[in-house]
């Protein structure tokens, strides 16, 4: 975000969305929110897309959406990135990518959204060796493109975000369009994968959670692994944020490890043969206490 003021434009970045956002800052909330939410929906029919509604500025969070797409890449505090080119050979590599997709994840709060770019708008973020790049390539559909590159380990990250909001009467369910890939320079592997579903639960009690199945594959390698995100059911919290899954030999099917856990928590990989159970990302070690980023070089700014 940037402010002009008497000194020229002056640059405003947010606290980063973190496992701390769960204790519902009363700054980014309004009374009676889900009555507000389901007045904004009333004339609106099951199944329609909501890309062209305009939410009043009630239900902005003071973010942009480039900024939260780019917090996914270069606000964390344990590095997963780097690990995924460190593994010894294939699986260990896939395993770490596997835990930096998870790591992508952030808890959202519920009834509040990030501003939408205007086109062309772009985000630009330098950290040690990671340069993270986003622009908003197009409107109708919104389309978000990012590009990273880490020199330092040899990776290259190329994403293409289009979100599809549609209102089914107890809920608002996003699907994430676009493919991320997430290449291994040295090891010349590239990864190709999926995003899960955002569901905004309106009602019988509110509520904002992500699910759906996604696949991480390396042609590379001929391995792949299965995630299942799992969301809470209608009545209960039962399976909320669990993750279940798989890797294995994409030509053989045969599996390697199991995957269990929970994105807001931890998640772990057993070997099907050694039974060895192994932890792949913890939540409270990634997105703990993080700080927001500071703008060191107004000067490379782009406007």
């Amino acid at each position: 975000m940037v402010i002009e003021g008497e000194v020229g434009p002056r640059v405003i970045l947010t606290a980063p969305l973190s496992l701390e956002e769960e204790s519902k800052d009363a700054d980014y909330r309004a009374p009676n929110l889900l009555q507000r939410i389901l007045s904004l929906f009333s004339s609106v029919r099951p199944g329609s897309d909501l890309t062209r509604i305009q939410l009043p500025p009630l239900f902005n969070l003071p973010k942009s959406q480039l900024q939260c797409y780019g917090e996914q890449v270069y606000c964390i505090n344990n590095d997963m990135l780097s690990k995924c080119g460190k593994g010894e050979n294939s699986l260990e590599r896939l395993k770490s990518v596997v835990g930096w997709s998870i790591s992508t994840l952030r808890p959202l709060m519920f009834g509040v959204a990030p501003y939408n770019p205007i086109l062309g708008e772009t985000h630009h973020v330098s950290r040690a060796s990671l340069n993270v790049l986003l622009e908003q390539v197009s409107h109708h559909p919104s389309v978000t493109a990012l590009h990273a590159t880490d020199e330092k380990e040899n990776i290259e990250m190329i994403w293409c975000h289009n979100p599809v909001p549609k209102f089914y009467g107890t809920k608002i369910v996003t699907e994430v369009h676009g493919k991320k890939e997430l290449r291994l320079l040295n090891k010349q592997e590239n990864y190709v994968m999926n995003s899960p579903k955002l569901v905004i639960k309106l009602l019988p009690y509110p509520g904002v959670d992500w699910i759906g199945n996604i696949t991480i594959k390396c042609e590379e390698s001929d391995l792949q692994a299965d995630l299942c995100y799992q969301g809470a059911s209608f009545l209960s919290n039962k399976g909320y944020r669990s993750i279940k899954g798989k890797i294995f030999v994409t030509s053989t099917s045969k599996t390697i490890c199991e995957i269990n856990g929970r994105w807001d928590r931890s998640v772990t990989t057993k070997d099907i043969t050694t039974g060895k159970v192994n932890e792949i990302y913890n939540a409270m070690e990634s997105l703990s206490g993080m700080k927001t980023p500071i703008v060191k070089d107004p000067k490379v700014i782009f406007l």
